[in-house]
């Protein structure tokens, strides 16, 4: 199967999103699975909306997530000429036509049909225009589209690899837009040009794209060409409950995940489930292992749901597996941002060494060591935390004993002050979050007798010393 030819192709209006991310993976799994080729593809017909900052972002996230490409990019604002020239062709041959309808009289004439309830649609109006009615058309100033001229009886039909047989009546479908009136080619009729060039065999994609497909076959055949690539849909990915998805459950810009300190295998990992599964059920794969295990005929058909929880505790798994150079290498770059000059680099590498077991991101790893990257006098206490620890009754005596304790201890790796705890009556499992919130600043954090050595008896003493006195 090496002749198998994929393509992303995305529009460069905005950023990346979480399913144009799971497009691309898909069709980069399927490329290296059969041994194929990976084409990236962009889809700036819209000049007026995509951007080169979007196109640079796409190969970054891309670069950034290791979906490298094998050929392109190609840009399809380069490429113009061909698509003016197909539907120059289409027109000699009678497949296409110019329309001199301005997009309000088509709007005018679809509200008008709805109100006498008949379906919208273009209604043909310039399908058998003379050599005269286009140049008085033209005479008045009005500058044509072409429209692909639908057949107006039968079906179009293809076999979509994740849904079978898809149909609909042609009589459903108006005739379409596939030049702008500014002489802009429209995404059907450049997708079908490059498809044809790029030889492209199979298309993977969302399955809000199904119904262009009739389409694009449609000028293909009209293009001399009566094979097809395969296609296979996608489900949509939808929010809890089955919502559309939206920014509160995780339909933010791949950049977003990346500043928020996901690891990109885990994101990859996670995106590759959703819809997708490998037959013994396993959650935790490898880039190399979900080569391995992709297969089209695995792809669901009802939509999947994105779960920021799910995806944030499989994060969590692989930071956990990270060989600790490596974390701290990938966790450096948020310290540096946060801590800058006060960054201590051994103190760093050993609270990442206690964060590891604990945290799910590597924002979380580096927000967790604040308190040690922090005067004594700058540091601020979490107001619920706080609230908590000067409700318990004989939080004063806790604090007094610890003081003491820390004063005068062997100082170690693990500074313990339980018995100290325990000497005042306490139960240290009860009252713990006193400590915490007094050193660390919040009732939970790194490992409180670890982060008393790594702090220092003077930084402790002087919080402790601090949070008495507020007491």
């Amino acid at each position: 199967m090496s002749q198998v030819r994929l393509r992303f192709s995305p529009a460069p209006t905005g950023f990346l999103h979480i399913g144009s991310v799971r497009t691309a993976l898909y069709n980069w799994l399927y490329a290296r699975h059969v041994g194929g080729t990976f084409i990236l593809r962009i889809e700036d017909t819209d000049v007026a909306r995509s951007t080169q900052e979007s196109v640079d972002q796409i190969q970054q996230v891309l670069r950034w997530l290791g979906l490298d490409w094998d050929e392109g990019p190609y840009l399809q604002s380069a490429r113009f000429d061909e698509y003016l020239a197909a539907a120059r062709h289409m027109v000699e041959e009678g497949r296409a036509y110019e329309c001199y309808c301005t997009e309000a009289e088509v709007r005018e004439r679809n509200e008008q049909a709805m109100r006498e309830g008949r379906p919208p649609g273009y209604d043909g109006r310039c399908r058998d225009l003379t050599p005269d009615d286009r140049a008085a058309r033209a005479a008045e100033g009005r500058a044509p589209s072409i429209r692909f001229r639908t057949p107006d009886d039968g079906r179009s039909s293809f076999t979509d690899a994740i849904r079978g047989e898809v149909a609909v009546e042609w009589s459903t479908i108006s005739d379409f837009v596939i030049v702008r009136s500014n002489g802009t080619p429209v995404f059907f009729l450049a997708n079908a040009v490059d498809d044809l060039d790029m030889e492209i065999t199979h298309v993977l994609r969302g399955e809000d794209l199904i119904d262009s497909t009739h389409r694009v076959l449609a000028l293909r055949r009209a293009l001399g060409h009566d094979d097809q690539p395969v296609y296979a849909h996608m489900p949509l990915i939808v929010g809890p409950g089955g919502a559309k998805l939206s920014k509160r459950h995780g339909a933010v810009s791949v950049e977003e995940y990346r500043d928020a300190g996901y690891l990109p295998a885990a994101l990859l990992n996670y995106l590759a489930l959703l819809g997708w599964g490998p037959d013994d059920g396993r959650e935790i794969l490898s880039s190399e292992e979900l080569v391995t295990e992709f297969e089209l005929d695995r792809v669901n058909t009802s939509p999947a749901t994105f779960d920021p929880k799910k995806l944030e505790w499989m994060n969590g798994e692989y930071i956990r597996a990270m060989p600790l150079p490596e974390l701290v290498s990938a966790v450096l770059p948020f310290a540096r941002d946060r801590y800058r000059e006060r960054l201590d680099i051994p103190r760093f590498e050993a609270a990442v060494r206690l964060a590891q077991v604990r945290s799910t991101t590597l924002v979380q790893i580096a927000d967790q060591m604040a308190f040690l990257f922090t005067s004594d006098d700058e540091m601020e206490i979490d107001p619920a935390s706080w609230e908590k620890a000067s409700k318990v009754e004989n939080a004063a005596d806790i604090v007094d004993a610890v003081m003491a304790f820390v004063e005068n201890c062997e100082w170690t790796d693990e500074i313990d002050p339980r018995p100290a705890i325990e000497a005042v009556g306490a139960k240290p499992g009860k009252v713990m979050h006193i400590l915490y919130t007094a050193i660390e600043g919040r009732s939970l954090g790194l490992p409180l007798f670890d982060s008393i050595s790594l702090l220092g008896r003077e930084s402790t003493l002087e919080r402790l010393r601090a949070a008495r006195a507020r007491l």
